[in-house]
């Protein structure tokens, strides 16, 4: 077991989570990856809910696509934070997955990000982790001092272009 679960409803979503497990291993977060259906293997999520809970996990981030109701099924199943993904595919591309997951019922809150953001919501899971660690969080002020870097860097070259807007 890791310190974050990373579900997600179908192995065709693996390509957008996949940035959630990339962006965890950077900050050195340990993290498990499953496949479990809300609605086709609900047992099996739940008892993977059960499971990791049992072994101490503290985040679950879960992606799902369309009608997205695999967050809220483990956040009603759990008190850890979960944090949704909503996945583009479908007619609607997604946005319908983001409707479901960001439109929990009061008392049942489940931490959303943007279509396919699940490097946000690695980041997330790691602040969430980061309130208890001190060498997490200085891991995410020097990556935020990073970004910030890339941006001074980008802003100095295309003033360096003299372009008159």
């Amino acid at each position: 077991m890791g310190d974050v679960g990373i579900i997600m409803g179908s192995d065709s979503d693996f390509g957008i989570m996949e940035e959630a497990a990339k962006t965890l291993q950077s900050f050195g977060v340990s993290y498990e990856v499953k496949v479990s259906s809300a609605h086709r293997t609900l047992e099996r999520t739940l008892a993977w809910v059960r499971a990791f809970e049992a072994q101490d996990g503290s985040v679950i981030i879960a992606g799902a696509g369309m009608a997205a109701h695999l967050p809220g099924v483990i956040a009603g199943a759990t008190t850890l934070p979960v944090i949704g993904v909503p996945i583009s595919s479908g007619a609607l591309q997604g946005v319908d997955a983001l409707y479901a997951i960001v439109q929990m019922p009061s008392g049942v809150p489940v931490a959303t990000v943007a279509i396919n953001g699940a490097r946000n919501a690695a980041l997330l899971a790691v602040q969430i982790l980061a309130v208890g660690n001190p060498e997490l969080r200085e891991k995410l002020t020097a990556y935020r001092a990073k970004m910030a870097a890339g941006i001074e860097a980008k802003d100095k070259a295309v003033q360096s272009l003299k372009i008159n807007f």
